[in-house]
């Protein structure tokens, strides 16, 4: 007689899913509390945030029309929260620009995009399994896109030999993850979970390899200085300054000085040429 029947089995890796994906959802926390620190987004895209609120908005669907599915519910419900929580901060403190680009995406993604899916799946496949089916594929092409999304960072991280903007404990967490909702998938015998996780796992496994190779590579940084340095620094560019400054007013003075000294000596010719017209003038006249 096995120690753990099927279900248990499945309950147990769908619990363990809940944890991981819990601490995944979270994992933007640090980002949002320098933007809410800062009152600025710097730079950061809502594009992840919009996409993950999509999909869990999705499976939230899916997990309703299979009945049953309390711990899809539960970590979707979480996730689709969080990400509106993400998102609203970003509206706060983004630029008009960025604001009006976070706008369509909502809209086309949330709003259009599943209230047609939503829509179309009630009005043409009136059977629940037909449904099921429908939006359960939609889910794991959508899941697929998603895990392909690391391949950008993947092919940086070569390109760089640097590992930096693919930190190890992100990549760890989004394999162990995958690994988790595959079997949850495998044992309730869902392939619309089980088969995008396989990819999941593959790419998370690809991440932490190419972060063994490169995490040791050095990089040609600029060296780390201190205050003293800069205080240092700051000293001798400010002495450069006077220095050229004090040149430049002693050029301006001997150029004052030189141009004075040319209309004393034009003043002085033009007297000693009046004396002579004077004097010859004088001579003409006794003559």
């Amino acid at each position: 007689m096995p120690l753990f029947t099927t279900i248990q089995l499945a309950f147990a890796f769908g619990i363990l899913g809940n944890g991981v994906s819990f601490l995944v959802y979270l994992s933007p926390l640090p980002t949002f509390y320098r933007i809410f620190k800062r009152k600025s987004t710097e730079g950061f895209q809502s594009i992840p945030y919009s996409v993950s609120l999509f999909s869990a908005m999705l499976y939230l669907y899916y997990a309703y029309l299979k009945k049953n599915e309390i711990l899809l519910i539960t970590i979707n419900s979480f996730g689709t929260g969080i990400q509106l929580i993400y998102l609203t901060i970003f509206m706060i403190y983004a630029t008009k620009s960025a604001k009006i680009f976070a706008t369509k995406l909502l809209i086309g993604f949330n709003i259009v995009a599943f209230g047609a899916i939503v829509g179309l799946t009630y009005i043409f496949a009136k059977e629940n399994e037909l449904r099921i089916s429908i939006v359960g594929w939609i889910c794991a092409v959508f899941s697929v896109s998603v895990f392909a999304a690391p391949l950008s960072i993947m092919r940086r991280v070569i390109q760089t030999k640097s590992v930096e903007f693919m930190p190890f404990p992100l990549s760890f967490f989004l394999t162990i993850c995958a690994v988790m909702w595959f079997f949850y998938g495998l044992l309730k015998k869902d392939m619309y979970i089980a088969m995008p996780n396989i990819l999941g796992f593959s790419f998370g496994i690809a991440q932490m390899i190419l972060y063994t190779i490169y995490r040791n590579r050095k990089q040609q940084v600029l060296p780390d200085l201190s205050l003293m340095d800069l205080k240092e620094i700051a000293i001798d560019m400010k002495a450069v300054v006077v220095e050229i400054i004090q040149e430049n007013v002693d050029d301006e003075n001997k150029n004052k000085n030189k141009n004075k000294q040319e209309e004393v000596d034009s003043v002085d010719e033009k007297k000693d040429d009046n004396d002579k017209q004077d004097v010859v003038a004088l001579t003409t006249s006794n003559v």
